[in-house]
């Protein structure tokens, strides 16, 4: 399933080794997938809905 994906990055502040990678696809999903375990399960997400989170993050909406 991960074959339908562009190049697959990380976050350049990911250090530790506890990172998730991310990468498009052709229709605009966006992969979500551990990069310990490239091969293992993968989250899918609706384009806007990647969008809504990724903007929840940088404005902060999303901290407790």
């Amino acid at each position: 399933m991960t074959s339908r994906y562009t190049k697959w990055r990380k976050s350049t502040r990911s250090d530790d080794g506890n990172c998730v990678e991310v990468a498009n696809a052709l229709d605009g999903t966006i992969g979500v997938r551990d990069s310990k375990d490239v091969s293992g399960p993968m989250l899918e997400f609706h384009p806007a809905t990647w969008s809504a989170f990724t903007g929840g993050l940088r404005t902060g909406a999303l901290n407790r």
